[in-house]
């Protein structure tokens, strides 16, 4: 019996644009989201899930050619893939790798959960959140975001 084909590229590298890395499994798609790509975009991406990885078991991956994340999209990511890796590619190398890192607030990124809160009462405010080490904090009301914050993205 054949051994186990040779492992090959799942995705072509991009010659110009943005690689995430080390996204959670199944958080792929929560990560496109927060970037506001939708099934409409006119960008040219490529999402890899639950791809094997020695670190992480299994992860996924997106590709986003000729877009290059800013900080405040690099912010919002860390939200839902705290362990991400951001590769910045231009002709077709690395020219800057960003780790994610939790920002200590969030404006507007993620709704809060209680139907009471003014955030949540079309007054002309955007959501405020203090990021904490047990989750997410609403700055109007103290209700806490402690799991699934993908589902509260705006």
């Amino acid at each position: 019996m054949k051994g186990k084909p040779e492992d090959g590229l799942l995705i072509s590298p991009i010659r110009n644009g943005t690689v995430i890395d080390h996204i959670a499994a199944g958080e792929g798609l929560p990560v496109l989201r927060i970037l506001g790509i939708t099934g409409r975009t006119t960008e040219e991406l490529s999402v890899a899930t639950n791809v094997e990885s020695r670190q992480m078991g299994k992860k996924d991956i997106v590709k986003i050619e000729n877009r290059e994340l800013v900080k405040e999209e690099v912010d919002r990511i860390s939200l839902i893939a705290p362990k991400a890796s951001i590769n910045i590619i231009r002709e077709y190398r690395v020219v800057q790798k960003i780790g994610v890192e939790i920002p200590s607030e969030v404006v507007g990124v993620i709704r809060c959960p209680n139907p009471a809160c003014i955030s949540n009462a079309n007054e002309p405010i955007r959501s405020l959140f203090a990021c904490q080490r047990r989750g997410y904090r609403c700055r109007y009301c103290d209700t806490m975001i402690t799991r699934d914050v993908g589902s509260y993205i705006v």
